[in-house]
């Protein structure tokens, strides 16, 4: 996979990340650090960074002393007291007087997993240092939180996702237009890992990378369709709206909640009086809600367009 192939191997590939590849530098000239926890959304860099740091410090040796574990298949108290401890409570091999730990998906720990965690964290750090990854600090409890250097990951902007395309493109000799370069910026929504899967999807159909052919293997619809729905809703036109949004829907097998979310985004772009969006925003969310729920969603696009409609009437 092109997520394997273009994972970073040093600090300098690390894209969209500075601040924290500053402050991880300073530990790795010191040849020490403390436990770490890494927060933010999916496919930004928090595990490749991991495996850089485990790089840097122990060099080819790395593999014998950093353990990888994913706390959201293995998420009981049995993983903590059995291989985190069995580890941890070994040398380390090498000049580095440590072993890493590295604990992805985190805050999918249970409760006592944690407790237990929190004392293997105090028992062992001696030997064994722990980064910590996690989509949701809030998950985390407090003990832990309180033992790590918190570094927080933000989505990669369009002047990172554009160098990483480019570079992809040179690579796979792939010829992608500019407009594509934005609908892949636009479907990643930050995320790298997700980028180059659907730059790979769409390399595999053609050497040619168009804007319909990003937003086909995305399962996306273009942002002008969508605006388009709205327009309609916004005229009062809700006959054309509805049809325009089921041959959308159809034509890119979206489900309810992606083209909710997709709505959600095209209102600010509205040429309408700000209190309306503000209504429309607030339907969106209650029309997610009832789809969560379960609700038919054919019914709930429905009445969120007729909402539309006589909000603007």
């Amino acid at each position: 996979m092109w997520t394997e192939k273009y994972r970073p191997s040093s600090f300098d590939d690390i894209k969209g990340q500075e601040d924290i590849v500053k402050r991880v530098k300073a530990f790795i000239k010191q040849k020490n650090m403390p436990h770490l926890l890494f927060t933010g959304p999916a496919g930004i860099g928090k595990t490749t960074l991991s495996l850089v740091i485990a790089k840097e410090f122990f060099g080819p040796s790395w593999r014998e002393n950093f353990l990888e574990l994913n706390a959201s298949d293995e998420r009981g108290i049995d993983v903590v007291r059995i291989k985190v401890k069995d580890f941890a409570r070994t040398r380390a091999l090498g000049e580095v007087p440590f072993k890493i730990i590295y604990l992805d998906e985190c805050d999918a720990l249970t409760r006592e997993a944690q407790q237990a965690l929190r004392r293997t964290m105090e028992n062992y750090t001696n030997t064994c240092r722990f980064i910590l990854s996690c989509n949701y600090p809030s998950k985390i409890i407090d003990p832990i939180q309180s033992r790590c250097a918190l570094f927080k990951f933000k989505p990669l902007n369009k002047d990172d996702i554009l160098d990483i395309i480019k570079k992809i493109s040179h690579n796979e000799k792939i010829k992608i237009d500019s407009k594509a370069m934005d609908a892949l910026f636009i479907v990643s929504e930050g995320d790298c890992r997700r980028l180059e899967n659907v730059l790979q999807s769409c390399a595999a159909v053609s050497d040619h990378v168009t804007e319909e052919t990003v937003y086909s293997m995305a399962s996306v619809a273009r942002p002008k369709e969508i605006k388009e729905v709205l327009e309609f809703t916004v005229k009062g036109k809700f006959i054309e709206a509805k049809k325009h949004l089921l041959d959308t829907m159809l034509n890119y097998g979206l489900s309810g909640t992606d083209l909710i979310k997709q709505i959600q985004g095209q209102i600010w772009s509205l040429d309408v009086d700000a209190k309306k969006r503000l209504e429309m925003i607030k339907e969106c969310g209650e029309a997610e809600f009832r789809l969560v729920e379960g609700s038919d969603e054919f019914i709930q696009l429905e009445a969120l367009l007729s909402k539309f409609v006589l909000l603007n009437s």
